[in-house]
């Protein structure tokens, strides 16, 4: 990425109020950069964007900054918690086919209880749940590619 394209985040950052912060990644061997913008406060709910480029169009200073500006995300029911994938890969809703899934819409989970798996360059990673209540959304299909950040499920606490 190039200083200039990191000299206008920082320049985002100091006029949006709202911005709490802006996370930069660089892929494996370098053939993907990541921009990842954060509204300000440290709750639960805080919202999250996250662009993924070519590496080509980022070290050209093609529209890194604008896709960000331009990125929206949805918007979850504010009592809804999220449990959030902390890797790219692929998602595994069961621990292996033919099996029952981990979790599903109506399901009770528990604080370190798994509710799925991400295959990562061949090794298979169990996702534990940082939170603990009634699954209300399951918001990615088994098998189906996924992002570092991307909401995997929504979590109801009273429920």
């Amino acid at each position: 990425m190039k200083l200039d394209i990191i000299a206008q985040l920082v320049q985002i950052l100091k006029d949006a109020p709202d911005v709490g912060a802006i996370e930069i990644r660089r892929g494996w061997f370098g053939a993907w950069s990541s921009v990842r913008v954060s509204k300000a406060g440290h709750g639960a709910n805080t919202e999250h964007v996250l662009v993924t480029q070519p590496r080509a169009a980022t070290e050209a200073g093609v529209g890194a900054v604008g896709a960000v500006a331009a990125a929206a995300p949805a918007a979850a029911p504010s009592h809804l918690l999220e449990i959030k994938s902390p890797m790219v890969g692929t998602f595994y809703s069961a621990p292996e086919p033919g099996a029952q899934a981990y979790v599903k819409v109506g399901s009770r989970v528990n604080v370190g209880q798994v509710v799925c798996i991400i295959e990562a360059m061949k090794i298979m990673n169990e996702i534990e749940s940082e939170v603990g209540g009634m699954v209300k959304e399951v918001c990615v299909q088994n098998a189906q590619p996924v992002e570092f950040g991307q909401v995997l499920y929504r979590v109801d606490p009273n429920g």
